[in-house]
């Protein structure tokens, strides 16, 4: 059923932009306009989302530096009491 929905909605959106001569609705410059308009705030959220990640991915490398030599620290003193 969903590939059913799927072809009506690209069948529509392809009639949508096609020249009103070839019985369409012309709305292709319209769509263009969204398009241009709409790929600026696509990008800025792309670019937001990224330095997140890289923020969040920062601070887990931090956390497991510190867990890694916290492990060193314990093994050393073990084995410093035997």
């Amino acid at each position: 059923m969903a590939i059913v929905i799927g072809l009506v909605f690209l069948a529509l959106s392809v009639w949508a932009v096609l020249p009103s001569n070839l019985f369409g609705l012309n709305w292709g410059a319209d769509v263009l306009t969204v398009l241009r308009g709409g790929l600026p705030l696509l990008g800025l959220f792309i670019g937001l989302i990224a330095v997140f990640i890289g923020i969040a991915d920062m601070k887990d490398k931090a956390e497991a530096k510190k867990e890694e030599e916290a492990e060193k620290a314990k093994a050393s003193s073990s084995s410093d009491a035997k």
